[in-house]
This record gives C-alpha cells, sequence and structure tokens, in this order.
C-alpha cells in the first residue's frame, strides 16, 4: 500500500503514499532567501524516495516569524531571492516527486527576538512561563484583509518558483489555528464569536488561492484535530471546518494536533491539563496520535487524508491505510536523521528508528525531576534542538552528525537564532 500512486481531486498524482513532513529548518539567509544549505538538504529528501516533501514553515509576514532563520515571502521577490528560491524547488523536486511549500504567519506565537508585539486574532497572551513571547495586538480588520492577501501572494510566488503545490498552515496554535480556537478569538466581529466567523480567515485564503493558482495545483490544509485545552478548538469542531474545505476543493487534509501550550504532537502535557476527547486511540493505530480522528474526519469528507506523528512500524502505517485511517503517512522525525528513510521503507525495511527514546536529556538517577511538567516540558523542547541541528548538519554537509548531544545542538541553535537576528537587523 505504501508504494501505490493516489491520485489527488485536482488530477495530480502523487508517486507514493509517503509524504516527508513539514519541519522548520532554520536555514534562511537573514533576509528570509532560500540558502544553499535548503538547496542541498531538499536534494537530498528528494532522493529518500517520499513521494511528497513539504517544506518547513514559510511566512508570509516577515514580522511574525515561526523562528529566525525560516524563508520569508511576504512581498515581490528580488531576483537573487527568487533566483534560489527556485533552485530549492528544482533540488527538492528531482527525483520525480512532489515538493510543496507549508505557508504559514505565526501570530502570537512569534518569538520576542522576532517581535516583540506580535499581531493575533485578540491580544491574548500565551500562557507560557518564559519572556520569550511578547503581549499581542488584536489584528485591524484591515490587517486581516492583507494578511490573507499575503497567503495568496505566497501561494502564487512558490508556484512560480517551481513548488508542486502548497499547505496553508492552520495547526499547532499559529495564526490560523488562533482564529479557530475560541480561546484565542475573542472578537465579535464577521472574523470571531461563531464557528464560521473563526473559520473565515481560513476559508477566504483556501477560495482565494484556489481563484489565483487554478483548478490544477494542488492545495492542502494542515488543521488540528483538537487544541487538547478545555473551551479550545475541539473534534466537534474540527469535523465541521473539514467539511468545509472539502467544498472549498481543498486537495489533502493533514490532520494534527496541540499548540505551543499544550504540544500534544510531541507526546508532551505543555503548561496546561489535557482536554481528552471522546474518541479512544485504536490498538491497531497505536503509534500514530491522530488515526482516529482522521477515521471520523473520513465519514464526514472524502478528500484524501494524511497523518503524522508517532507513525515508525512499515505494518502499521500498512493497516493505517487499508482500513480508511488515512490516504497519506507523513514522516517527521526519522528524516531529520534518515534521508532515505521512506526508501528504506518502500525496499522492505520492518520499522524505522526512534531516536527520542535515546535523547533523554536528564541523566537517569535524576529522571524524578521529570514528573515536574515544566521540566518535563523543558527537557522536550530541548530534544526537540537536536533534531533543529540534525536537519541543519544535512543541509550543510550533507548528512547528521552520529556525535552530536542534546546540549551541545541546544546550544548551537540558540548561537545560530541569535546570530541570524543579529545580521537581519545590522
Amino acid at each position: 500500500m505504501i508504494n501505490q500512486s493516489l491520485t489527488l481531486p485536482c488530477g495530480a498524482t502523487v508517486p507514493n503514499r509517503l509524504c516527508k513532513a513539514a519541519m522548520t529548518e532554520g536555514l534562511a539567509h537573514p533576509d528570509g532567501s532560500a540558502s544553499e544549505e535548503l538547496e542541498r538538504l531538499y536534494g537530498v529528501w528528494s532522493d529518500g524516495g517520499a513521494g511528497i516533501l513539504l517544506s518547513g514553515n514559510i511566512q508570509v509576514d516577515a514580522e511574525h516569524l515561526e523562528r529566525p532563520g525560516n524563508v520569508i515571502v511576504d512581498g515581490p521577490l528580488p531576483d537573487n531571492a527568487m533566483t534560489s528560491l527556485k533552485a530549492m524547488a528544482t533540488a527538492g523536486t528531482r527525483n520525480g516527486n512532489h515538493l510543496w511549500a507549508q505557508i504559514s504567519h505565526a501570530g502570537r506565537q512569534t518569538q520576542k527576538i522576532v517581535n516583540p508585539t506580535p499581531k493575533a486574532p485578540s491580544a491574548v497572551r500565551l500562557k507560557l512561563p518564559s519572556s520569550q513571547f511578547g503581549e499581542p495586538v488584536a489584528l485591524t480588520e484591515a490587517e486581516i484583509e492583507a494578511v490573507i492577501a499575503g497567503f495568496v501572494h505566497c501561494a502564487v510566488t512558490v508556484k512560480e518558483a517551481g513548488f508542486t503545490g502548497v499547505q496553508i498552515h492552520s495547526a499547532h496554535g499559529y495564526l490560523l489555528s488562533q482564529f479557530l480556537s475560541p480561546l484565542t478569538n475573542q472578537r465579535d466581529d464577521q472574523w470571531g464569536g461563531s464557528l464560521e466567523n473563526r473559520a473565515r480567515a481560513l476559508l477566504t485564503i483556501v477560495k482565494k488561492t484556489r481563484a489565483t493558482v487554478g483548478p490544477e495545483f494542488p492545495i492542502s490544509v494542515k488543521m488540528n484535530s483538537a487544541d487538547f485545552q478545555k473551551g479550545g478548538f475541539d473534534f466537534d469542531d474540527s469535523l465541521t471546518v473539514a467539511s468545509w474545505l472539502a467544498e472549498a476543493s481543498v486537495d489533502l487534509l493533514e490532520i494534527s494536533g496541540g499548540t505551543y501550550e499544550q504540544p500534544r504532537l510531541l507526546d508532551l502535557e505543555g503548561v496546561e491539563p489535557i482536554e481528552e476527547q471522546s474518541l479512544a486511540r485504536s490498538t491497531m493505530a497505536r503509534e500514530a496520535y491522530f488515526v482516529d480522528f482522521a477515521k471520523a474526519i473520513r465519514e464526514k469528507v472524502s478528500i484524501p487524508i494524511m497523518v503524522t506523528g508517532g507513525l515508525r512500524r512499515r505494518d502499521v502505517m500498512e493497516q493505517v491505510l487499508e482500513t480508511g485511517g488515512a490516504d497519506v503517512i507523513g514522516l517527521g522525525r526519522p528524516m531529520c536523521v534518515m534521508g532515505d528513510a521512506p526508501k528504506a521503507l518502500l525496499e522492505g525495511a520492518e520499522e524505522l528508528p526512534r531516536y527520542e527514546n535515546e535523547l533523554a536529556l536528564l541523566p537517569a538517577w535524576l529522571n524524578w525531576l521529570t514528573k515536574i511538567t515544566l521540566i518535563r516540558t523543558i527537557s522536550s523542547f530541548a530534544v526537540q534542538f537536536w533534531f533543529y541541528e540534525q536537519i541543519a548538519n544535512i543541509g550543510r554537509d550533507g548528512k547528521p552528525d552520529d556525535d552530536l548531544t542534546v546540549f551541545s545542538a541546544t546550544l548551537k541553535q540558540q548561537k545560530a537564532a541569535g546570530a541570524w537576528i543579529k545580521e537581519r537587523r545590522a
């Protein structure tokens, strides 16, 4: 099953059912243009066998980055920036696979070093015990219209550069996800209140993007099955929005979940208690975080579904596909180290490594500290830096660093982010 092709509603064909999931790279030049490292990275991943590669966040607003090092497309690109973006797209499609640009706006989840007063649907600050994020400012209606135009412009630009599709990021607590959640969207105008109003920004972007890029260009959306926060965007909301997205001609819906406050995709508890949803995780799909939600959505809509998070065993992936749990399997962390992970599975490998099991930040004799939610969250995000740095190593050298530690990766990532911001502001 994983080696079967998939024809999307727009008519495009994907050569197999494996997708390199979107993972932030942090490798763009300080002016936001794609770098030689990104070109090398996506060449390695293209050779790795996945039917689709999803880029990391390509930001539609330079003042609202997910992290330093994002590619930025927030207006007409200079010739050199378009040339480098085309080089990235050429390398990323050289094996006959798709390369889709994940386009995004971080909203209130913009780090303070990027913007101390980020724009958001409402002025609701992140509930994180850190000074990493600033006090958000509510968007005006004119600014919301500008954001919508920015997403559409970005989609047109990446299509011109040679990307074969786009994914609109409306998950993980970024701006469009913030609009969907009643916790972060407390507006009383046409952009807030009812679910229809809270989904208006996302649906308007999808419809205007489709009208601009044409009927044959793949458009995907990444959306939370739930925020896993009490009073937030829940599973019933997700089902309804999924049906609206299908009507708006979305070609692939990726199901995910969580926010910075509740990073469920990382299998963490976060700083807020998990608000469990009513569907139980099936025994068959116990490796996948969101398969049960995807199955329920399939009963409502007929568009292809992608799930990412936790899947490592080929037999489980095959079973998920065969039983309708998903049409596409997303691979994330394994590809930070094993660039040819899809090819290995397609050629018969039974299971991919779980590197996180070997990356405990704290020594065994201090494991009792992980019973403290804050310590556990900090520890897990430090492990995330290890994966970030391995992506950077592949971009720089074409291969990961077998000797990399969590501590050195964290230091290198923090140093690189600071240097990037400093050069951008120079």
